[in-house]
């Protein structure tokens, strides 16, 4: 029996196999994201923006401002792609000795139309009006922390070196804090979260491995001070498709995972996605298909390269997928952009029929339950349909309804009461790909 109690859940993704019992005719295929018609969203449009990279884009909602917040990373000191034609930049490009990155700091009030203030706290070539907030952290991933009952140490930054730093205000940061005993290359988007079902934070960062290359590493900590020595949770499945950067977020009682991955071969660079129940073991959904591909147009914005930031913004009607962009190969000249893709609401991966001329059939383990509302997530096509069938611990089927249109945390207009205090739920799919289901008042 899958048991929700330790995470207080009340919603459950079908791309958790702790959820399915059994499956039949069916398949989990990742979600379609589309590319908002507004992209890119900005540039590489400063002085001091040399070259984005890979951005290493960390985004937030502020909820308590009513404002989106975008810490990216720059390399402040680099040679620039701007302006150069498609034959220029087939020439070599040779990283300068100089190279230095800077942290640099966005708002919006829509997510869409983006500024950047002057802050006048960083020195660039003799002028401080700009928006850089920190010269010379490499890889820096940035949260807001509401777990943390200290208003000083209510940002929190984690990059390479091993280094941490705290901030009030995400703009004015604290001494870094090094890491100690931690040995990893981190010379990546390192990324860092308070982990509800562990109670501790989790760092996610990059080593290296010679005979496979590049590897996910994780690290905790009960303070953001102390840390634990890394331990490798994610490898490439092959040593030419390596992982490069993975972003992790908690979502429906499972921890999501944003996976840049490298092909060694092409370089270039997309996103694909994996989850966890602990942030320790890994599960890739549909390895080297991507979940946010790179545009198939030669010098498009995004041809080149797609880096998923750090997070996605969650609203009603969408989950927003914001990420570094680029029109160039990676280890190329190319020039960068903030991105966005969107994705329906629970939307990550889903169950679909693998053969059309039958249903697939979801079953899910025996769920803890109390009387509430039984809601599902499915898109439905014309002809199509979902039929929910609940099971009681005896196994017997005590309700069912069929869905016929697509739907988001949609009621169940179930034909009787359910009394049980353990339930089923099986789910019969035809023409229709089924996300999540969950409980609601």
């Amino acid at each position: 029996m899958y048991s929700q109690s330790n995470t207080q859940r009340d919603r459950f993704l079908l791309l958790d196999s702790r959820v399915v019992e059994s499956t039949e005719n069916a398949k989990l295929t990742v979600g379609t994201v589309e590319k908002h018609e507004s992209n890119p969203l900005f540039g590489e449009d400063k002085p001091w923006e040399k070259r984005y990279d890979n951005l290493y884009g960390n985004m937030i909602y502020d909820r308590e401002e009513e404002l989106y917040k975008c810490w990216y990373s720059p390399f402040i000191v680099d040679l620039s792609a701007r302006g150069m034609s498609f034959e220029e930049r087939k020439s070599h490009y040779l990283i300068p000795k100089d190279r230095e990155m800077g942290i640099c700091y966005a708002t919006s009030i829509d997510g869409i139309t983006w500024q950047k203030p002057n802050l006048g706290l960083v020195d660039f070539e003799g002028n401080k009006d700009n928006n850089i907030i920190w010269r010379g952290p490499h890889g820096v991933g940035i949260f807001k922390d509401h777990s943390d009952p200290g208003p000083a140490r209510r940002y929190k930054s984690i990059y390479y070196g091993l280094l941490v730093s705290v901030s009030a205000d995400g703009i004015h940061w604290g001494e870094p804090i090094d890491c100690e005993g931690v040995n990893v290359a981190g010379d990546t988007h390192n990324n860092a979260f308070f982990a509800p079902t562990l109670g501790k934070y989790v760092g996610i960062t990059r080593t290296w491995e010679k005979s496979i290359g590049r590897q996910v590493a994780r690290i905790e900590s009960e303070d953001f001070v102390h840390w634990t020595k890394e331990e490798v949770v994610m490898e490439g499945v092959n040593k030419n498709l390596q992982p490069y950067a993975m972003p992790v977020f908690f979502h429906a009682g499972v921890y999501l995972g944003l996976v840049a991955i490298h092909d060694q071969s092409a370089d270039r660079v997309w996103t694909e996605l994996a989850w966890s129940p602990d942030t320790k073991r890994w599960h890739r959904l549909s390895p080297g298909t991507p979940f946010i591909p790179v545009s198939e147009e030669e010098m498009d914005y995004d041809w080149g390269c797609v880096y998923a930031a750090a997070n996605p913004v969650f609203l009603k009607d969408e989950i927003r997928l914001y990420y570094g962009g680029s029109d160039g190969l990676h280890f190329g000249w190319r020039n960068g952009f903030l991105c966005l893709a969107s994705l329906r609401p629970d939307g990550f991966a889903g169950y679909e029929q693998e053969f059309s001329d039958r249903p697939a059939m979801i079953t899910t383990a025996p769920i803890d339950y109390a009387g509430q509302t039984i809601q599902i997530t499915a898109d439905v096509e014309k002809g199509g349909a979902v039929k929910v069938i609940v099971i009681d611990a005896e196994e017997k089927h005590i309700s069912e309804v069929e869905i016929d249109t697509t739907v988001t945390d949609s009621p169940l207009q179930l034909n009787m009461n359910i009394k049980a205090d353990k339930i089923q739920l099986k789910f019969e799919l035809s023409k229709a790909k089924l996300y999540a289901f969950s409980f609601g008042d």
